[in-house]
């Protein structure tokens, strides 16, 4: 599934021609939506829990340990199917 955005590149002949040649559905999407686009809520939960990170990570190492840290949850209860996990 191609999201567009109406982006010119995207919309270029030879682009839509071969998406259709290849057989990729295309999703027509509204220009600058962020609000629409799931990755946003992915960014926003991730800064959520590192402002909740007590005390916040200092620099690039330690923002790097935390969000491995918060992958590796996610990870978990994903696994368990949303139930219980020792997070």
């Amino acid at each position: 599934m191609f999201m567009d955005d109406n982006a010119p590149p995207h919309r270029a002949r030879i682009v839509t021609a071969r998406l259709q040649e290849v057989g990729v559905p295309h999703m027509v999407w509204p220009a600058m939506s962020p609000d629409l686009n799931p990755i946003e809520h992915v960014w926003d939960q991730l800064k959520q829990r590192l402002d909740d990170r007590t005390p916040p990570p200092r620099d690039l190492a330690e923002l790097r340990v935390a969000v491995e840290r918060i992958a590796s949850e996610q990870h978990h209860v994903i696994a368990a199917n949303g139930g219980n996990t020792r997070y």
